[in-house]
């Protein structure tokens, strides 16, 4: 009997991490919708980039960055180079007749330093930031703001968009459009859970205490939640960017996201007590710890259905379908056949074998602060 309910309860961790906690929030919709309140609205916004050794595309993303339609006297652009090396500088010194500022920081200290810099020189009221691979629709500035006219919003996430060089959605699109629909229903319901990294703006009071050694866009959310505000999603708001072109290091991009959301998680447990945070606790709990508890679920479901299938022909089935849906995985990873059947077998395989990389890694006391960028 413990091993039959080590099986299913293990089942249901994995199915509700996935489907059961969206649909508790959609049930949760249909009493209680939190709504944005958009209005056009142009406050002061600093714009800050971060860059290590780009120089091969900050031209790029600084003529994007000048097409933003946006009043010039309310935009501030600080590109926040980080103890770049290459001709990354001297580019963006080329721009300043154009109102972008350089803040060079001398000593290489990673992406979430040279954000605590620039926030430290920004003078706009609203911080958006953006990485340099990350490209922009000319009103993405305008559809960020509108946000903010809602004064229960403390920050703003971007929606994502892969795309392949063809220029099309990446194979990797059905996850990330599972995540943006998750996002837009939690921001329907409460508060989302996480930022996109790439693209997200946030209320200047939010991140006076920016730290400069953990995941920026995971804290900023955090903070604003601990001031009694939320983060919304804006699938108005878009950022686009390129599939790495090298599998090996999208992969390793995983392993090194997931670890620094361990390392920022384990810091605001406080975040988990429904007394004081409500809502947010559960969606806390549900779309973070319980996600990352996956690779465990389904370690435990394999291994109690294999000595269940002993005994009975079910089990004997269900655990022949496990082998298959991992052999299709595994058949997608290796001969990177990212379509049809192989598509979703093979990103929950690598989502989930990069998630317990990164706990491997978090236990031994690994954490990240330096980072370089991916070549996409």
């Amino acid at each position: 009997m413990l091993i039959l309910f080590l099986f299913l309860a293990a089942l249901f961790a994995t199915f509700y991490a996935y489907f059961g906690y969206p649909v508790s929030l959609l049930c949760l919709r249909a009493f209680k919708r939190k709504p944005v309140q958009r209005e056009e609205i142009t406050p002061h916004i600093s714009f800050i980039i971060t860059a290590f050794n780009e120089e091969k595309r900050i031209k790029e993303k600084l003529d994007n960055s000048l097409k933003l339609v946006y009043p010039r006297e309310k935009l501030q652009i600080i590109v926040a180079s980080d103890g770049s090396t290459d001709g990354t500088n001297n580019i963006v010194n080329s721009f300043a007749r154009q109102g972008v500022e350089l803040l060079e920081v001398k000593n290489r200290g990673g992406k979430e330093n040279a954000q605590k810099e620039a926030v430290a020189r920004a003078e706009g009221d609203i911080l958006v930031f953006s990485d340099v691979a990350t490209m922009i629709d000319p009103d993405g500035l305008k559809k960020i703001a509108a946000n903010f006219a809602d004064p229960s919003v403390g920050c703003v996430s971007s929606e994502d968009k892969l795309l392949d060089r063809d220029g099309k959605p990446s194979g990797e699109g059905f996850y990330v459009r599972y995540e943006m629909w998750l996002r837009r229903l939690e921001s329907s319901v409460n508060s989302l859970v996480g930022l996109s990294g790439s693209f997200f703006a946030a209320r200047k009071k939010v991140c006076l205490d920016f730290a400069g050694d953990v995941q920026s866009d995971f804290r900023t959310l955090l903070n604003s939640v601990k001031q009694g505000l939320r983060g919304v999603a804006d699938p108005l708001s878009v950022g686009y960017y390129m599939n790495l072109t090298d599998k090996k290091r999208e992969f390793d991009r995983k392993i090194r996201t997931v670890l620094r959301g361990l390392t920022v998680f384990w810091t605001h447990t406080d975040l988990l007590n429904p007394l004081a945070y409500g809502l947010f606790a559960y969606q806390f709990f549900c779309h973070k710890l319980l996600r990352w508890l996956v690779p465990f679920f389904l370690a435990v479901a394999f291994a109690t259905n294999l000595i269940l299938a002993f005994d009975s022909l079910l089990f004997q089935v269900l655990f022949f379908g496990q082998m298959f849906f991992y052999g299709m995985g595994i058949v997608g990873w290796k001969t990177e056949k990212l379509h049809g059947i192989f598509k979703i077998p093979t990103f929950f395989l690598i989502v989930n074998a990069a998630i317990l990389i990164a706990w491997w890694k978090y236990l031994k006391g690994e954490r990240i602060v330096l980072w370089t960028p991916s070549q996409r």
